[in-house]
């Protein structure tokens, strides 16, 4: 009756999250795992940019349409070709994965010859560069530094905001982010390159926001709610996020929608990965996370601030006791001073006042009573 009651008053739902959070848990394992495989068996379809490769940049006289030249470069054999406006609509930038046995001058006629077939209008060759291999590898290095500093950052910050705990939960919810992420580039043999693992680097703030905020409100649960265990407590804040979290969750994946179908080749894997990490992150932020943190033992009293270390009252008082009175001393030794000097004046000043008046005698009542009998006798 209690936990009704408690519920009833705190949450405006009542789903029982954190009941499922073994469940949820052994999901997540198996999601893992499966990526793992994928990495294992199929592994990540680099772009150029980790691979190296040829970039080509064309003129066109006309304004050119990028699926158009696109479709003429895969039936002639670049499928994985990637093609973008360059400055303007007639400059196309055409980027071409190795080739065997084939260098840069001899891809590139072969790139002119393919569509020049295709069209009747003039092509201008501007320019044939080569990426090389090193090149793709200090990207993927950088890179795999990149996510390792974000997630050192994170564990460290929520450790000093929260609680250690939660900062292991929050990083465990961040990992289990980006390795569902590249699960599906691995096996949906999606090109891999520098935007989509900006897409992830996104992804690991955007789920690592709504993690803080459902852990700042089951911190404050534990400091308001009187009553309940720590699983009670933190289902009863993730149902208070619950409407906070689909709102966000829900516009942001409009405006990914949005990008994913309109926006053009040239992001799709971009968009691709932000979908695919804000779904996850919803997920792994309302049982993940959460879940981690109670597993390894989180309680209302380790977010409880930690009580002042007991000063020595005793010595402090005598301390300021002794302090007292030496200001004491002090200040009587001044008055001392002042008055003794001031006394001494006036005493001086009063025997010289003395000295020189002449002492005037006091009447004496017999001499007047026989003054006045004289006087009466004469008349």
């Amino acid at each position: 009756m209690k936990t009704a009651e408690m519920k009833n008053e705190y949450q405006t739902t009542n789903i029982n999250f954190m009941g499922q959070r073994h469940l949820a848990l052994a999901l997540s394992a198996i999601l893992i795992a499966a990526s793992f495989a994928g990495l294992w068996v199929k592994g990540l379809n680099f772009g150029i940019d980790f691979t190296g490769g040829t970039l080509i940049e064309l003129s066109y006289p006309t304004p050119v349409e990028l699926p158009e030249l696109r479709n003429n470069l895969v039936e002639s054999g670049f499928g994985q070709a990637i093609v973008q406006h360059f400055g303007s609509a007639e400059d196309v930038l055409i980027r071409i994965a190795p080739q065997d046995g084939l260098n840069s001058a001899q891809l590139s006629n072969q790139v002119m010859d393919a569509l020049a077939e295709a069209t009747e209008e003039e092509i201008t060759l501007r320019r044939v560069e080569f990426v090389g291999p090193q090149v793709g590898e200090e990207l993927t290095e950088d890179g795999a530094l990149a996510v390792l500093y974000a997630l050192f950052g994170v564990l460290i910050y929520v450790a000093l905001r929260f609680e250690w705990r939660f900062s292991i939960g929050s990083v465990a919810a961040l990992v289990h982010d980006v390795i569902l992420t590249i699960g599906v580039f691995a096996w949906t043999g999606m090109q891999f390159d520098l935007t989509v693992l900006a897409a992830i680097l996104a992804v690991i703030g955007y789920s690592l926001n709504d993690t803080i905020v459902v852990f700042d409100r089951v911190r404050e649960n534990f400091r308001t709610m009187r009553e309940g265990t720590p699983v009670e407590v933190t289902n009863v804040a993730v149902n208070q996020m619950l409407s906070r979290t689909i709102m966000t969750s829900a516009t942001t994946l409009v405006v990914l929608l949005s990008l994913f179908f309109l926006g053009g080749e040239i992001i799709h894997g971009f968009a691709t990965a932000l979908i695919v990490g804000v779904v996850v992150g919803t997920y792994s932020s309302t049982y993940v996370a959460s879940a981690v943190a109670l597993l390894l033992g989180v309680s209302k009293e380790d977010l409880m601030k930690a009580p002042k270390e007991e000063e020595n009252t005793e010595a402090e008082e005598a301390e300021l006791q002794r302090l007292f009175l030496e200001q004491e001393a002090k200040r009587e030794a001044r008055e001392a001073k002042s008055s003794g000097s001031s006394t001494a004046e006036s005493d001086g000043e009063y025997e010289s006042s003395t000295d020189s008046a002449p002492v005037e005698e006091k009447p004496n009542v017999n001499n007047v009573k026989k003054k006045q009998t004289q006087k009466r006798t004469k008349k």
